[in-house]
Protein backbone atom coordinates (compact mmCIF):
# COMPACT_ATOMS: atom_id res chain seq x y z
CA UNK A 1 0.00 0.00 0.00
CA UNK A 2 1.53 3.26 -1.11
CA UNK A 3 1.97 6.42 0.91
CA UNK A 4 -1.23 8.42 1.05
CA UNK A 5 0.50 11.69 0.25
CA UNK A 6 2.20 10.41 -2.91
CA UNK A 7 1.46 11.95 -6.29
CA UNK A 8 -1.36 9.70 -7.47
CA UNK A 9 -4.70 11.39 -8.28
CA UNK A 10 -6.61 12.02 -5.05
CA UNK A 11 -10.10 13.38 -4.20
CA UNK A 12 -8.49 16.40 -2.53
CA UNK A 13 -6.40 17.38 -5.57
CA UNK A 14 -6.97 21.07 -6.31
CA UNK A 15 -8.58 21.61 -2.89
CA UNK A 16 -5.67 21.20 -0.46
CA UNK A 17 -2.97 23.69 -1.55
CA UNK A 18 0.28 22.15 -2.74
CA UNK A 19 2.28 24.06 -0.13
CA UNK A 20 0.20 22.44 2.61
CA UNK A 21 0.64 18.99 1.06
CA UNK A 22 4.38 19.63 1.06
CA UNK A 23 4.28 20.46 4.78
CA UNK A 24 2.48 17.21 5.54
CA UNK A 25 4.96 15.20 3.45
CA UNK A 26 7.94 16.88 5.09
CA UNK A 27 6.57 16.24 8.57
CA UNK A 28 5.85 12.58 7.80
CA UNK A 29 2.05 12.51 8.02
CA UNK A 30 0.00 9.90 6.20
CA UNK A 31 2.15 6.78 6.35
CA UNK A 32 0.19 3.66 5.28
CA UNK A 33 -1.30 1.58 8.08
CA UNK A 34 -2.02 -1.52 6.02
CA UNK A 35 -4.68 -4.19 6.29
CA UNK A 36 -4.61 -6.78 9.05
CA UNK A 37 -5.46 -10.47 8.86
CA UNK A 38 -9.06 -10.12 10.01
CA UNK A 39 -10.94 -7.22 8.36
CA UNK A 40 -14.61 -6.35 8.78
CA UNK A 41 -16.79 -4.16 6.57
CA UNK A 42 -18.90 -1.41 8.13
CA UNK A 43 -21.78 -0.07 6.01
CA UNK A 44 -22.81 3.09 7.83
CA UNK A 45 -26.19 4.82 7.38
CA UNK A 46 -26.81 3.69 3.80
CA UNK A 47 -30.53 4.30 4.14
CA UNK A 48 -32.98 6.04 1.84
CA UNK A 49 -32.98 9.01 4.22
CA UNK A 50 -29.42 9.78 3.15
CA UNK A 51 -29.92 9.66 -0.63
CA UNK A 52 -33.58 9.59 -1.60
CA UNK A 53 -35.26 6.94 -3.71
CA UNK A 54 -33.63 7.72 -7.03
CA UNK A 55 -30.48 9.52 -8.22
CA UNK A 56 -30.92 13.24 -8.74
CA UNK A 57 -28.83 16.40 -8.26
CA UNK A 58 -28.62 17.26 -4.59
CA UNK A 59 -30.23 20.70 -4.99
CA UNK A 60 -33.28 18.90 -6.35
CA UNK A 61 -33.06 15.94 -3.96
CA UNK A 62 -33.19 18.05 -0.80
CA UNK A 63 -36.46 19.64 -1.90
CA UNK A 64 -38.12 16.27 -1.31
CA UNK A 65 -35.81 15.01 1.43
CA UNK A 66 -33.65 17.56 3.30
CA UNK A 67 -31.37 14.83 4.74
CA UNK A 68 -30.51 13.50 1.26
CA UNK A 69 -27.04 13.57 -0.28
CA UNK A 70 -28.67 13.03 -3.67
CA UNK A 71 -26.60 11.72 -6.56
CA UNK A 72 -23.44 11.65 -4.42
CA UNK A 73 -24.90 8.79 -2.42
CA UNK A 74 -26.10 6.84 -5.42
CA UNK A 75 -22.65 7.06 -7.02
CA UNK A 76 -21.20 5.26 -4.00
CA UNK A 77 -23.70 2.38 -4.04
CA UNK A 78 -22.02 0.28 -6.79
CA UNK A 79 -18.67 0.50 -4.96
CA UNK A 80 -20.25 -0.53 -1.65
CA UNK A 81 -21.96 -3.38 -3.48
CA UNK A 82 -18.63 -4.66 -4.84
CA UNK A 83 -17.08 -4.51 -1.39
CA UNK A 84 -20.01 -6.45 0.03
CA UNK A 85 -19.50 -9.09 -2.63
CA UNK A 86 -15.79 -9.34 -1.83
CA UNK A 87 -16.30 -9.58 1.94
CA UNK A 88 -19.06 -12.16 1.57
CA UNK A 89 -16.87 -14.25 -0.74
CA UNK A 90 -14.08 -14.10 1.84
CA UNK A 91 -16.46 -15.01 4.65
CA UNK A 92 -15.40 -11.83 6.47
CA UNK A 93 -17.79 -10.00 8.82
CA UNK A 94 -20.20 -7.37 7.53
CA UNK A 95 -21.87 -5.01 10.01
CA UNK A 96 -24.48 -2.31 9.43
CA UNK A 97 -24.48 0.60 11.90
CA UNK A 98 -27.51 2.68 11.00
CA UNK A 99 -29.40 5.80 12.03
CA UNK A 100 -32.23 4.74 14.32
CA UNK A 101 -35.47 6.72 14.54
CA UNK A 102 -35.37 8.95 17.61
CA UNK A 103 -38.00 9.58 20.23
CA UNK A 104 -38.30 12.83 22.15
CA UNK A 105 -36.02 11.63 24.96
CA UNK A 106 -33.27 10.80 22.44
CA UNK A 107 -32.90 14.39 21.23
CA UNK A 108 -29.64 16.18 21.90
CA UNK A 109 -27.26 18.83 20.63
CA UNK A 110 -27.13 17.47 17.10
CA UNK A 111 -30.89 17.80 16.71
CA UNK A 112 -30.67 21.37 17.96
CA UNK A 113 -28.10 22.11 15.25
CA UNK A 114 -30.04 20.26 12.54
CA UNK A 115 -33.72 20.14 13.56
CA UNK A 116 -34.78 18.89 10.13
CA UNK A 117 -33.45 15.40 10.91
CA UNK A 118 -36.49 14.83 13.12
CA UNK A 119 -38.91 15.20 10.20
CA UNK A 120 -37.86 11.99 8.41
CA UNK A 121 -40.72 9.49 7.83
CA UNK A 122 -40.13 6.00 9.21
CA UNK A 123 -40.07 4.39 5.76
CA UNK A 124 -37.02 6.48 4.83
CA UNK A 125 -34.97 4.69 7.51
CA UNK A 126 -34.98 1.49 5.44
CA UNK A 127 -31.66 0.23 4.06
CA UNK A 128 -31.03 0.96 0.38
CA UNK A 129 -32.05 -2.24 -1.40
CA UNK A 130 -28.94 -2.96 -3.54
CA UNK A 131 -26.72 -2.94 -0.43
CA UNK A 132 -29.11 -4.07 2.30
CA UNK A 133 -28.13 -6.61 4.98
CA UNK A 134 -28.48 -10.33 4.42
CA UNK A 135 -29.79 -12.69 7.09
CA UNK A 136 -27.15 -13.20 9.77
CA UNK A 137 -25.34 -9.90 9.14
CA UNK A 138 -25.24 -7.65 12.17
CA UNK A 139 -27.30 -4.45 12.24
CA UNK A 140 -26.53 -1.88 14.93
CA UNK A 141 -28.89 1.03 15.67
CA UNK A 142 -27.09 4.21 16.68
CA UNK A 143 -28.09 7.65 17.87
CA UNK A 144 -24.81 9.56 17.50
CA UNK A 145 -22.28 10.09 14.73
CA UNK A 146 -19.75 7.44 15.72
CA UNK A 147 -20.88 3.85 15.19
CA UNK A 148 -19.08 3.08 18.48
CA UNK A 149 -20.84 5.64 20.69
CA UNK A 150 -23.37 3.92 22.93
CA UNK A 151 -23.50 0.77 20.76
CA UNK A 152 -22.14 -2.81 21.08
CA UNK A 153 -19.98 -2.43 17.95
CA UNK A 154 -16.64 -2.72 19.82
CA UNK A 155 -17.87 -5.85 21.60
CA UNK A 156 -18.90 -7.44 18.30
CA UNK A 157 -15.52 -6.65 16.71
CA UNK A 158 -13.61 -8.12 19.64
CA UNK A 159 -15.77 -11.23 19.57
CA UNK A 160 -15.17 -11.64 15.85
CA UNK A 161 -11.40 -11.17 16.23
CA UNK A 162 -11.39 -8.16 13.91
CA UNK A 163 -8.19 -6.11 13.58
CA UNK A 164 -9.17 -3.90 10.60
CA UNK A 165 -12.35 -2.00 9.78
CA UNK A 166 -13.23 -0.90 6.26
CA UNK A 167 -15.60 2.05 6.68
CA UNK A 168 -18.14 2.83 3.97
CA UNK A 169 -21.31 4.91 3.85
CA UNK A 170 -22.11 8.42 4.96
CA UNK A 171 -21.43 11.10 5.59
CA UNK A 172 -17.70 11.37 4.99
CA UNK A 173 -17.43 14.39 7.26
CA UNK A 174 -19.82 13.05 9.90
CA UNK A 175 -20.47 9.44 10.83
CA UNK A 176 -17.70 7.97 8.66
CA UNK A 177 -15.07 10.28 10.09
CA UNK A 178 -16.31 9.92 13.69
CA UNK A 179 -16.24 6.14 13.36
CA UNK A 180 -12.79 6.14 11.77
CA UNK A 181 -11.36 8.32 14.55
CA UNK A 182 -12.84 6.11 17.27
CA UNK A 183 -11.64 2.94 15.55
CA UNK A 184 -8.12 4.35 15.30
CA UNK A 185 -8.26 5.29 19.01
CA UNK A 186 -8.98 1.61 19.71
CA UNK A 187 -5.84 0.62 17.77
CA UNK A 188 -7.80 -0.92 14.92
CA UNK A 189 -6.44 -0.50 11.43
CA UNK A 190 -8.83 1.67 9.43
CA UNK A 191 -9.42 1.79 5.67
CA UNK A 192 -11.78 4.23 3.95
CA UNK A 193 -12.57 3.49 0.28
CA UNK A 194 -12.73 6.98 -1.17
CA UNK A 195 -15.48 6.17 -3.70
CA UNK A 196 -17.61 4.10 -1.27
CA UNK A 197 -18.27 7.02 1.09
CA UNK A 198 -20.26 10.14 0.34
CA UNK A 199 -21.30 13.56 1.60
CA UNK A 200 -23.67 16.34 0.64
CA UNK A 201 -20.68 18.73 0.36
CA UNK A 202 -17.98 17.66 -2.08
CA UNK A 203 -15.45 20.06 -0.56
CA UNK A 204 -16.11 18.65 2.91
CA UNK A 205 -15.90 15.13 1.44
CA UNK A 206 -12.48 15.80 -0.04
CA UNK A 207 -11.04 17.67 2.95
CA UNK A 208 -12.17 15.01 5.41
CA UNK A 209 -10.73 12.23 3.25
CA UNK A 210 -7.43 14.11 3.27
CA UNK A 211 -7.56 14.55 7.03
CA UNK A 212 -8.41 10.90 7.68
CA UNK A 213 -5.69 9.80 5.28
CA UNK A 214 -3.17 11.98 7.09
CA UNK A 215 -4.01 10.81 10.61
CA UNK A 216 -6.47 7.96 11.08
CA UNK A 217 -6.94 5.73 8.04
CA UNK A 218 -5.70 4.49 4.72
CA UNK A 219 -7.75 6.09 1.95
CA UNK A 220 -7.77 4.43 -1.46
CA UNK A 221 -10.11 3.49 -4.33
CA UNK A 222 -12.39 0.48 -4.02
CA UNK A 223 -10.68 -1.33 -6.92
CA UNK A 224 -7.30 -1.11 -5.20
CA UNK A 225 -8.75 -2.20 -1.87
CA UNK A 226 -10.47 -5.27 -3.35
CA UNK A 227 -7.20 -6.25 -4.99
CA UNK A 228 -5.38 -6.01 -1.68
CA UNK A 229 -8.08 -8.00 0.11
CA UNK A 230 -7.88 -10.82 -2.41
CA UNK A 231 -4.06 -10.91 -2.23
CA UNK A 232 -4.15 -11.63 1.48
CA UNK A 233 -3.32 -15.19 2.61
Amino acid sequence: MTDVLDHRPRPWDGIIPEEELAIYRKAGWGAPGGIGRHPALLVIDVQYRSMGYEPMPIAQAIEAMPTSCGEHGWRAVPHISRLLEAFRELGAPVLYPYVAPKKSHDLGQFERKVPGVMDVPLRDYQFVEPVSPRPGEITIPKFQASAFHGTPLASYLVGLGVDTVVVTGCTTSGCVRATAVDACAMNLKVVVPQDAVYDRSQVSHAVNLFDMASKYADVLPTDELIGLLRQRP
